[in-house]
């Protein structure tokens, strides 16, 4: 993993976090799926604009357009769908500590799952990850939080874990940018039906509104994306999940500066004991020397 890799990385996760808070402040003054769907929409149509712009093609493989059809179902619909539904009623900071657990997830379904072997390092990793989120967890639904938004952040991540398997192979061959832009129009798409038919489409408007949105179009929806392709075709789908062991830093930090959110000490020692969980695995994913 070089600097560019690194600092890709970095990059992403610090983007990938503030779309909590982001989100946050647009469902306090907008339907969350109506505008979501909308933010896919306009995302889409830069993002192939952009591709055709550059000279990309919209002929992709037939793998590539199964990848494209799971992953913005997944990772758009599902994830980022669920994740916006649920934060009318749960925090930006817990939001992002449950989505935080995707390298958690993944090497867990790929234990699990597809047999992979896991080395010592990697279930300590497990254990204490999954801890941590469960620590946290158990802390706030004593605080009282809202337990059916916590098990729709819960679906989401699993969605997310899912999303980040299928990447792998759509993010070769090349046409990456017009592959952003098509998942993110196929998302628009899904979300649309479950936007008219149960949210009443209703919205307060405001600067806060306006800025939230249209950073979460060009920030965390399209730069994020566009990054995180890379960053999977370069490193790989488990390398490049393992930034996200700094997002549970990034993610209450910015929701505790930006919203005010505040944090107790179960929340610090959660976060300290899942990004070491997820350094873990990630450690133990390495080639050993021999």
């Amino acid at each position: 993993m070089d600097i560019k890799a690194v600092v890709m990385g970095v990059a992403f996760a610090l983007m990938w976090s503030s779309a909590f808070t982001s989100a946050r402040v647009i469902v306090a003054y907008a339907p969350p799926m109506a505008s979501l769907s909308l933010r896919f929409l306009v995302s889409g149509l830069i993002g192939v604009a952009l591709a055709y712009g550059l000279g990309q093609s919209a002929r992709l493989t037939l793998m590539q357009w199964v990848l494209v059809v799971v992953f913005g179902i997944c990772q758009n619909a599902l994830y980022l769908g669920l994740n916006f539904f649920a934060m009318q009623t749960v925090e930006a900071s817990l939001a992002s500590i449950i989505a935080s657990s995707l390298p958690l997830i993944v090497g867990l379904l790929g234990w699990v799952v597809f047999r992979e072997k896991v080395r010592p390092l990697g279930i300590i990793g497990l254990v204490a990850g999954f801890a941590g989120v469960g620590l946290i967890m158990g802390a706030r639904l004593q605080g009282g939080v809202d337990v059916f938004g916590v098990v729709l952040c819960c679906i989401a991540a699993v969605s997310l874990a899912v999303a980040t398997l299928a990447v792998r192979g759509a993010s070769s061959g090349g046409n990456i940018l017009m592959i952003v832009g098509l998942q993110m129009l196929m998302g628009s798409a899904m979300l649309v039906v479950p936007a008219l038919m149960l949210e009443t489409l209703s919205v307060t408007w405001s600067w806060q509104l306006i800025v939230a949105f249209i950073y979460t179009i060009l920030v965390p929806g399209l730069i994020a994306t566009v990054t995180w392709f890379y960053l999977v075709g370069r490193v790989g789908a488990v390398k490049a999940s393992a930034f996200h062991f700094l997002n549970p830093f990034f993610g209450v930090a910015i929701a505790a500066a930006l919203l005010g959110e505040q944090l107790g000490m179960s929340d610090i020692i959660g976060v300290v004991i899942i990004m070491a969980g997820i350094l873990a695995v990630n450690l133990s994913k390495q080639p050993t020397v021999k």
